[in-house]
C-alpha cells in the first residue's frame, strides 16, 4: 500500500516529533488500583467505556449514575452496572467477542482523569446486581473488569478545553432524534414530535 505524503508510519518517526517521556512517568502506571484510584472511583459519577469487536472495530460508550456507582470489589476487580438504555448492546456484544477494554473515570471539577485497562466478563449474578442497585432497582447485569493497568492522566486536555469553566460553555444544544430519524422514515413533523417525545420519556425513566 502506497503511503500518502507526510503520512507517519513508524513509532520512531512519531518519537522524533513528540519526543521521549520523562523516565519517572512510567512509575505512575500500576497493575492494580491503589488507595488514590479507589477513592477517585468512589467519587466518580461518569465514565467512558472503550471496547472493540472481534475484528478490532472500536466503540466508545458513556455511562453515568450517582458518585461511586462503579463498585471496587478489590484492587484488581471493578463491577460496572448495566442499566436501562437504548438496547443496542454495542459494548456488551463487543465484550463477548473481545474481552479487552479501557475505561476513563471523571470527577466533575477535577481535571485529572483515571484510566483503567483490563479484561471483562459479564455476569447476571443476583447478588452482584442487587449490590449495584440504585433508586430501588438492581442492575440488569454487570461488567466485571479484571484490572491489568491503571494510571492517572494529567490535566492538560481539560485545561486546554476549559471543560469545567461554565463561563466558557456555549448555549446548551438541543439534540432532536426526531429530526435525524424522521426523514429516513419518510415522516413529517408529527413523526419528529413522536420520536422526540419517546426519547424524552426514555431519558427520564430512571
Amino acid at each position: 500500500m502506497e503511503h500518502a505524503p507526510h503520512q507517519i508510519s513508524t513509532i520512531a518517526a512519531v518519537r522524533e516529533i513528540v519526543g521521549e517521556p520523562h523516565p519517572a512517568l512510567s512509575l505512575k502506571v500500576l497493575d492494580a488500583l491503589d488507595e488514590m484510584s479507589i477513592d477517585f472511583i468512589g467519587k466518580s459519577p461518569f465514565l467512558v467505556l472503550a471496547t472493540a469487536d472481534a475484528h478490532g472495530f472500536p466503540d466508545v460508550s458513556p455511562k453515568g449514575d450517582g458518585p461511586g456507582f462503579v463498585v471496587v470489589e478489590d484492587p484488581k476487580t471493578l463491577l460496572i452496572p448495566e442499566r436501562k438504555g437504548n438496547k443496542l448492546l454495542y459494548s456488551l456484544q463487543n465484550i463477548l467477542a473481545n474481552p479487552r477494554l479501557a475505561v476513563i473515570f471523571l470527577v466533575p471539577g477535577t481535571e485529572e482523569t483515571l484510566r483503567v485497562q483490563g479484561r471483562a466478563t459479564l455476569t447476571d449474578d443476583p447478588e452482584v446486581c442487587r449490590r449495584l442497585a440504585t433508586r430501588g432497582q438492581p442492575a440488569l447485569l454487570a461488567i466485571r473488569v479484571e484490572v491489568e493497568k491503571c494510571f492517572f492522566h494529567c490535566a492538560r486536555a481539560f485545561k486546554r478545553a476549559s471543560l469545567w469553566r461554565p463561563e466558557t460553555w456555549p448555549p446548551r444544544q438541543r439534540i432532536s432524534f426526531g429530526r435525524q430519524i424522521a426523514p429516513r422514515l419518510g415522516g413529517g413533523e408529527d413523526i419528529v414530535r413522536q420520536i422526540d417525545e419517546f426519547a424524552d420519556a426514555e431519558n427520564h425513566d430512571l
